[in-house]
């Protein structure tokens, strides 16, 4: 059999525009392991610039790991389950790392790794960009801003934007009830300093903070919701207070255990509880663990005064603590002082002028699963559905959250662990039994059809990167002998971040299709008319063909870095010819394949070395992941490859043909006959893809993880010719 004829030709290094994100093309395609593909152009409409997306991600990884606590890890509770299936029931199960560690719920793809692994968060930045995620949003809500790891990937995000490549813009989740000193962290050590703008987030022209700004400087009280007192009726629950200067409202955190229709009166008086009433106000309705405020646009002036809750109506209480926490205050039942000290916050008159506040865009974020917007401007992180639509002060549609799972039983806060927690599977009210529902991700199908149906502006995605959850042995009121509340296993977790094993990157894939639906698909280029360049044709007159898809440069795998707790260092050297750019012509007889390297590309005798696999007829079950032709897997030696067909199953394959090699400099061009592909007529189609190095043969999952892709991972590049 003759040889195809394969050439190889050079190019001269170019910067490439990369248009838009690979999941947002109508040229680019991909089909996950499940079967699903992504939604056709057609259906998804032209692209709406003006919708946004971002996702929570995390920065603890690595840093509970460290600590003094004893917590090492990681503790997999996937591997622990696995060992011993009635572990949960065994605190003392030598299984367990220590009760309140963090505990991974399975193994990431890329390992069990550490937040500043510049690998990793290169990875993320590509996965999460390719996806059309606009900006990520960093959980602070703990009081750490985990300055060393948000620092870190500010770094390599600026160093991949630098290389020319796209991220994901920042922002920050800060502490729902306590944010003044997170907030003033984050403005002393990133945002006063101007470190990395060109990565913050807007929002209405300036950078967004999620933080209630009637929480932060020119205020004080007690904000911190150790235990509720319930209001019964005929009771008064009071605290009085010393007002060192004046003050312009006063207000106190009243939960309402989720019930709706709650009502209370709150009453200031001058001096204790039988001084003279300033003011009072009825509410009409209560929301769970908000603020119920008076205010007084002429303030009220320094001194004495005691603040009242009466007249309940419902389920309503007070927040508190049992120690001493006001020093010139004391809690008061009936007017009678008890141990103790209740939640109450002052704000200061002329309180707001603070620079800090000028430079935000503050949205106030909502902690509750349940309520929703208790006023304008707030946003949500995660509800249970149906979801709420969040506006902002001038009325408009402004967010919406979306959810992988959620932590919720019944009509309350739970933990993941317990029986009925709305996990992956969960939708129409109900745990579906089917044990492939948890990789179809029904929660978040449910969830995104929600926010797709009310279109706001933006939707917020929880979440990506969260990995672990602290071991205990209560939450909420509720005992078992292991809890686990915000994570526990993979059908009771909600990331998205792809897995070993599992569900793999089936809830990316269901993220690309979210984002593409939502914000709209580029439409693909008419299909191209047929070209020829002369067999050895150099590097300028391939110049003159524009690339069809392009790569991040700097993306091949190079990893040296420790892992998270007692995980031995992460090395990857798969990285080796960094693809950056590929083009495709044809003639009636033959389809031309050219791929650009960054650097010369290494000897044809390199293991592993460029692969170009192609799906001639759009259908996976018809090849090994679709593909049906594969080129360079062997080579008959270093200067001829063989041309393979698929065989089945699984990565099995037979020879259908050879053709010699041209290694020269950074440019490879594969010249085929269309007889071979079976692309006789026109128009036509044929999908593709390079590869480098994945070193493991018959994963895909390699090709996130090992040498370079272009595309990236399952994308792949939609070429039409007539």
């Amino acid at each position: 059999m003759r040889p195809w004829t394969v050439t190889l030709l050079v190019v001269a290094s170019t910067t490439w525009a990369q248009g838009p994100p690979l999941g947002l093309r109508e040229d680019v395609v991909a089909t996950d392991h499940l079967g699903r593909t992504l939604t056709p152009a057609a259906e998804t409409g032209p692209p709406r610039p003006e919708k946004q997306v971002g996702i929570f991600y995390f920065l603890w990884l690595g840093a509970h790991a460290q600590g003094g606590n004893g917590w090492v890890g990681p503790y997999d509770v996937t591997k622990i389950l696995a060992a011993d299936p009635e572990a949960m029931q065994k605190p003392d199960s030598p299984l367990w790392g220590p009760i309140h560690a963090p505990h991974h719920w399975g193994e990431p793809l890329f390992g069990y790794y550490r937040t500043d692994d510049p690998y990793v968060l290169r990875r993320h930045a590509q996965m999460l960009s390719d996806a059309g995620v606009d900006f990520v949003v960093f959980d602070v809500t703990n009081q750490i801003t985990y300055r060393e790891w948000y620092t870190a990937l500010l770094e390599t995000w600026s160093q991949v934007r630098a290389e020319g490549g796209r991220t994901p813009q920042v922002a920050f989740l800060c502490p729902f009830w306590q944010p003044d000193k997170v907030v003033r962290e984050l403005w002393a050590d990133l945002y006063e300093s101007g470190l990395y703008p060109d990565l913050w987030y807007h929002l209405d022209g300036k950078p967004l903070i999620l933080a209630d700004p009637h929480l932060l400087g020119g205020m004080t009280g007690l904000s911190e919701h150790g235990y509720p007192t319930r209001l019964l009726p005929g009771q008064v629950l009071g605290q009085s207070f010393t007002a060192p200067q004046a003050f312009d409202s006063v207000a106190v955190a009243t939960p309402t255990w989720n019930e709706q229709g709650s009502h209370a009166t709150i009453r200031l008086r001058a001096g204790g509880p039988t001084g003279t009433v300033l003011a009072e106000a009825t509410a009409q309705e209560l929301f769970d663990n908000d603020w119920l405020t008076l205010a007084n646009p002429n303030g009220w002036p320094a001194g004495e005064y005691t603040i009242e809750l009466s007249e309940p109506t419902g389920t309503v209480g007070w927040w508190g603590v049992t120690r001493d926490a006001l020093p010139d205050g004391t809690a008061l039942l009936d007017g009678e002082p008890v141990e103790g000290d209740r939640t109450l916050r002052l704000t200061y008159v002329g309180g707001t002028g603070d620079p800090m506040r000028d430079f935000f865009t503050f949205r106030k974020p909502q902690p509750d699963y349940f309520v929703g917007p208790t006023g304008p401007d707030q946003w949500s992180w995660l509800e249970v559905y149906p979801q709420h639509v969040f506006h902002n002060a001038a009325g408009e549609r402004e967010m919406m959250g979306v959810g992988v799972a959620q932590n919720a039983v019944d009509q309350r806060l739970g933990s993941m662990s317990e029986p009925d927690a709305k996990g992956r599977a969960w939708h129409n009210g109900a745990w579906d039994p089917d044990p492939a529902a948890v990789d179809l991700g029904l929660n978040f199908v449910e969830q995104a059809e929600h926010a797709l149906a009310e279109d706001p502006r933006i939707v917020f995605v929880t979440g990506w990167n969260e990995w672990i959850a602290g071991r205990f042995t209560s939450f909420g009121g509720v005992d078992y002998p292991v809890m686990f509340v915000d994570q526990f296993d993979r059908a009771h977790s909600r990331d998205m971040e792809p897995m070993v094993g599992g569900h793999l990157d089936a809830f990316y894939y269901q993220l690309v299709d979210f984002v593409r639906r939502f914000k709209g698909v580029a439409s693909a280029p008419p299909p191209a008319a047929r070209r020829s360049l002369a067999p050895g044709a150099g590097a300028a007159a391939w110049a003159a063909v524009p690339p069809v898809v392009v790569d991040e440069s700097h993306d091949e795998a190079r990893r040296d870095h420790p892992g998270y707790g007692s995980q031995p260092a992460y090395v990857n050297n798969t990285g080796r010819n960094d693809l950056v750019a590929a083009r495709v012509i044809h003639n009636a007889e033959t389809v031309t394949f050219q791929v650009e390297c960054r650097e010369p590309i290494t000897p044809s005798t390199d293991p592993t070395w460029m692969w170009l696999l192609l799906d001639v007829d759009g259908r996976r079950e018809t090849g090994w992941e679709g593909y049906d032709f594969m080129l360079n897997r062997r080579l008959a030696d270093p200067t001829i490859t063989i041309v393979e067909a698929w065989q089945g199953p699984g990565f099995t394959w037979r020879e259908v043909g050879q053709a010699p090699l041209y290694l020269d400099g950074a440019s490879l061009a594969v010249e085929l006959p269309r007889t071979l592909l079976g692309l006789t007529g026109d128009p036509f189609a044929v999908d593709f893809k390079w590869v480098d190095n994945p070193v493991v043969e018959g994963d895909l999952m390699a090709f996130l993880t090992n040498g370079d892709a272009l595309p990236n991972g399952r994308f792949n590049y939609r070429y039409r010719g007539q």
